[in-house]
């Protein structure tokens, strides 16, 4: 029986899906867009086809949360194969160069690893969805040019052996917004004189979405079926639980929404992005505070407006 199309109002909250090995992100937010039957979903972090595990994924209203996600720490298991490049840095390229394996301890490994952590500048796949003059790297990469990418700023804020069996290494990895996991694995292989690509990738966490806590897009579609979204839908707090929170009167709604400031009246407000809830518990979106005007400047919009419609993309 086909499965009757919601209007796109009816759905809103986040999914923490559990990708498995072979989909695209785009191939998950089409699957969940098809199962919710609502165009506004998002996906809040890439992950290559080769790569598992937490896609944050974002439904009608809490798609505007999408790059707020995006931008949290992210934890990755990672498994390397030592000896070998590839033309995509990782397992699904071809090998274009095999070297020797240096006799490795971990303690041999660790001041390697320590060059690694913190801010460094990294440079992406030539494989990658990087745009280069306009063109994807992975186009040009495809037709036989070399696309020259420029390093970019990332921060390595932990990178641990969890087991090195050469030449099979495998690592636990926590980093910042626009790591590229196999790039890591490539240049750890250069580093270490042998070459390197990365074979598996199961992506952990993104902020407070945890691989233990996912669910697959089978499971999904069971809850769909069965009337009992609620059990995989998460709502917006679970994503924004670490940053400070105010209480406003209900009315405030209306400001919110037409991103109309309102008088702090206080001086010592917290700093950055805030949860604006009203007094009956409802988050109404989010904030900042401006000590110079002494007003609270609305950033996003998260409730449905007064009549409820929420026809805003």
């Amino acid at each position: 029986m086909p499965r009757r199309r919601r209007d796109d109002a009816d759905v809103h909250g986040l999914l923490n899906v559990c990708k498995a090995r072979g989909f695209t992100s785009h191939d998950v937010v089409a699957v969940v867009r098809r199962t919710l039957g609502t165009r506004r979903v998002g996906h809040a972090g890439t992950l290559d086809p080769l790569a598992e595990g937490v896609l944050p994924v974002c439904v009608g209203r809490y798609t505007r949360l999408v790059d707020l996600i995006a931008d949290a720490e992210k934890g990755y298991y990672a498994e390397v194969e030592l000896g070998a490049r590839t033309t995509t840095d990782d397992a699904e390229g071809e090998v274009v160069e095999r070297r020797a394996v240096p006799e490795l301890t971990r303690e041999m490994l660790e001041p390697v690893l320590a060059r690694f952590r913190g801010p460094i500048e990294q440079v992406p796949p030539t494989f990658s969805a990087i745009k280069v003059a306009g063109r994807r790297a992975y186009d040009l990469a495809r037709r036989g040019d070399a696309p020259e990418l420029v390093a970019r700023p990332v921060t390595i804020h932990r990178l641990d052996v969890l087991r090195l069996d050469p030449p099979r290494l495998t690592l636990l990895v926590a980093c910042s917004k626009g790591t590229y996991v196999r790039s890591l694995a490539r240049d750890l292989g250069e580093a270490l004189g042998c070459g390197a690509h990365l074979t598996r990738l199961i992506r952990l966490w993104v902020g407070s979405f945890r691989l233990e806590e996912a669910v697959s897009l089978d499971e999904i579609d069971a809850a769909a079926r069965s009337g009992r979204l609620d059990a995989v839908l998460r709502p917006a707090d679970d994503a924004l639980a670490g940053l400070p929170a105010i209480v406003v009167a209900k009315d405030r709604l209306v400001d919110i929404g037409h991103g109309r400031p309102w008088p702090s009246g206080v001086r010592d407000a917290p700093a950055g992005p805030t949860r604006v809830y009203d007094t009956g518990g409802r988050l109404l979106g989010l904030a900042e505070h401006d000590r110079r005007r002494g007003v609270w400047q609305p950033r996003l919009a998260l409730a449905s407006p007064p009549g409820g419609n929420d026809d805003d993309g």
